[in-house]
């Protein structure tokens, strides 16, 4: 018994608009739909992981589509991938500290780069770098972040040193941002207890562009948000002279435990209690290492 007319219609059109529907996916989460529109300008990035990044992935500000990748490459003897960016020439507003970061669109979709605009008020020029940037994640590095691992950008270009002295660094980690004027400018390069002291001595490694912070300035071990992962942030002093490579940040602020804002909030009481106007309930800097 043969079909109908109309049968074999309507079976061919669902099969070639399922053809259809597939050839779309298909376009949609490859780099077919990601490649470059119009007349552009490059700016290179380096990442110490690029993931499963590929050539032709989407540059994304807020989401939009600003460029694309335009060429991966191993920096020769060096543990670091080159990642060549086109940007569309509409696009010349981003500054030239901005942030890099590889993404994963959804939990199984291609990867991407996504800037984060920065502070600066010069924006990246047509064969400039972007010197701040974060690789794509892995499950291992995401599970270690959840139970109170830091985050910062690399700076993969050049950096100088300082160390500070704090008498509780609470759950500061290597790795762990460095911000000055909450904008990142390095990270924690090690923590480590010397033998017969009571204090932990912390190397910071600092973007070189940012070499002109004050001799005098202080470090504070901060914490994001409520429960977040803790960082070093930088309070810039008044002093003519900048810190330079091995030089040592005489005032520190340690890290604040739930326990000792507690028991500062019961002995002192409110801010309002205390009638003498001193600065017993505030947590003083420690001086670490000042004769």
């Amino acid at each position: 018994m043969s079909q109908r007319p109309s049968y074999a219609v309507g079976t061919g059109l669902f099969i070639v608009l399922g053809f259809a529907a597939l050839a779309y996916l298909a376009t949609q989460t490859t780099s077919v739909a990601n490649s470059h529109r119009g007349s552009a300008y490059e700016v290179t990035t380096r990442f110490v992981n690029v993931g499963q990044l590929k050539v032709r992935a989407p540059v994304k500000v807020a989401g939009v589509r600003v460029g694309s990748v335009d060429a991966i490459d191993l920096v020769p003897g060096k543990e670091e991938a080159k990642v060549t960016l086109s940007i569309d020439d509409s696009h010349k507003d981003i500054p030239d500290d901005s942030v890099a970061t590889i993404y994963t669109s959804g939990l199984l979709g291609d990867q991407y780069v996504g800037l984060q605009f920065g502070q600066s008020k010069t924006p990246v020029k047509a064969g400039g770098e972007l010197a701040f940037t974060r690789p794509a994640q892995q499950l291992e590095e995401m599970i270690g972040k959840f139970f109170g691992g830091g985050s910062a950008p690399d700076r993969l270009g050049g950096t100088f040193h300082v160390t500070g002295n704090f008498t509780n660094i609470g759950g500061l980690q290597p790795g762990a941002a460095v911000k000055l004027a909450g904008v990142p400018i390095g990270s924690v390069e090690s923590v480590v207890v010397k033998p017969g002291s009571s204090e932990a001595t912390v190397t910071l490694a600092i973007d070189k562009r940012y070499s002109q912070i004050p001799d005098d300035s202080a470090a504070a071990v901060f914490t994001s948000g409520l429960i977040g992962s803790q960082y070093v942030a930088i309070q810039p002093g008044g002093s003519p002279e900048y810190l330079a490579d091995g030089d040592e940040l005489v005032l520190t602020q340690s890290a604040l435990q739930l326990e000792d804002l507690i028991g500062k909030f019961l002995v002192n009481g409110s801010p309002s209690d205390n009638k003498n106007g001193s600065a017993t309930g505030g947590n003083q800097p420690d001086n670490a290492g000042k004769k």
